[in-house]
């Protein structure tokens, strides 16, 4: 009787130049949007960037990402006026110029995005076995934003725009929508259709920041 055949070997992927160039095109453009269009988000494209999201790298295999999708009005009303709140106390520290700057900013589009996501860092997860985190603890919420960037270029090739809110209080957003205690607010995610696309940073368009020079150099020692 003649030998079973052996299984075909199956090795990683060969990541050409051209495809190398179209990565580099989406890290390039993704962007932080905070104008959407009204149009919903398909929930299978929405449930494909939240698989690839959980591909991202962790401490240990601890995976302590939790993403929550803030669907009641009211609870969204809520960390709307809560970044109102924040946003002019943050607007108050600065003067002058840079105040009304800052003022004709959008910073949100926590009005007018179809999906919110509100990412946290589960600390009491027993998954990893706490692996690596003996001297480096952070490395748990670490692991947290490593997920919520690989969701942010995964929505960018879903043709989806995300704008990361970061003018809250955690604490505050963490009571309102009723999680763990041991879970902590990494990131407040609008989601949906941009308005528009633009190549540069918002904030480098509007003289808030420039891009630095050397960001990318690699420091010797």
């Amino acid at each position: 009787m003649p030998d079973a055949p052996s299984p075909p070997e199956i090795g990683p992927p060969v990541f050409d130049a051209a495809f190398r160039a179209r990565l580099g095109d989406l890290f390039a453009w993704r962007r932080d949007v905070r104008r959407f269009r009204a149009d919903p988000v398909d929930e299978a494209s929405l449930r494909a960037c939240l698989a690839l999201a959980a591909l991202a790298p962790s401490v240990g295999n601890s995976q302590p990402w939790r993403f929550v999708r803030v669907s009641d009005p009211a609870r969204r009303d809520a960390v709307t006026n809560d970044f109102e709140r924040c946003n002019a106390q943050a607007r108050d520290g600065y003067a002058d110029e840079r105040r009304a700057l800052y003022a004709s900013l959008k910073l949100a589009g926590l009005r007018e995005a179809p999906v919110h996501l509100a990412v946290f860092c589960d600390g009491a997860t027993e998954a990893g076995h706490g692996l690596g985190r003996a001297t480096m603890p952070e490395m748990l919420r670490y692991s947290a934003v490593a997920a919520v960037h690989a969701f942010w270029l995964a929505a960018r090739a879903h043709g989806l725009g995300v704008g990361w809110v970061s003018i809250l209080e955690p604490a505050r957003i963490a009571r309102l929508l009723d999680v763990p205690e041991a879970w902590d607010l990494v990131a407040y995610l609008c989601v949906g259709h941009p308005q528009e696309e633009h190549a540069d940073p918002e904030l480098v368009r509007h003289g808030w920041q420039a891009r630095t020079p050397d960001a990318a150099r690699l420091h010797e020692r």
